[in-house]
C-alpha cells in the first residue's frame, strides 16, 4: 500500500527534475493514449500553478550559486561578488524608479499646462 501512496510522489519528482517540458511532455502523452489521464494532468498543472511558475531548473542553479565550493578564498570572493553585484541592481532599481518618478512629474506638469491653457482660452480673463 506504501507503495502506491509513493508512485505519484516519485513520479512528481522525476517530472520536476526535467523542468517544465517534461510535465508538459507527460500530459501530451495522457492525452494521446487515454484523455483522460492528460487532462488530469492538466487540471493538476494549473492547480498547482506549475504552468505559471519559473522552471526549477533555475531556481537549481540559483542554489547552487551559493553552495561552498570547499575553497574559502574562493568561497569569500563569491559572496563578496554576489553582495557586489546585489548592490548594483538595488542602485539600478532605484534609479529606474528615480526615472519613472521623473517622467510621470513632467507628464503631469505637462497635463497641468494644458489644463491650465484651454481654461484660459474658453474663460477669458477681460469678459
Amino acid at each position: 500500500m506504501s507503495t502506491v501512496a509513493t508512485w505519484p510522489s516519485a513520479a512528481e519528482t522525476w517530472l520536476d527534475q526535467r523542468g517544465k517540458g517534461a510535465w508538459i511532455a507527460a500530459m501530451i502523452a495522457g492525452f494521446i493514449f487515454f484523455w483522460p489521464v492528460g487532462l488530469g494532468l492538466l487540471a493538476y498543472m494549473i492547480w498547482s500553478k506549475r504552468m505559471f511558475t519559473p522552471c526549477k531548473s533555475r531556481a537549481r542553479r540559483a542554489h547552487h550559486a551559493f553552495k561552498s565550493s570547499g575553497n574559502s578564498a574562493f568561497d569569500a570572493y563569491k559572496a563578496d561578488t554576489l553582495r557586489r553585484l546585489e548592490e548594483e541592481q538595488d542602485s539600478f532599481q532605484d534609479f529606474l524608479k528615480r526615472l519613472r518618478d521623473a517622467k510621470d512629474k513632467a507628464e503631469f506638469d505637462q497635463f497641468m499646462e494644458d489644463r491650465s491653457r484651454h481654461a484660459d482660452a474658453t474663460h477669458p480673463q477681460g469678459a
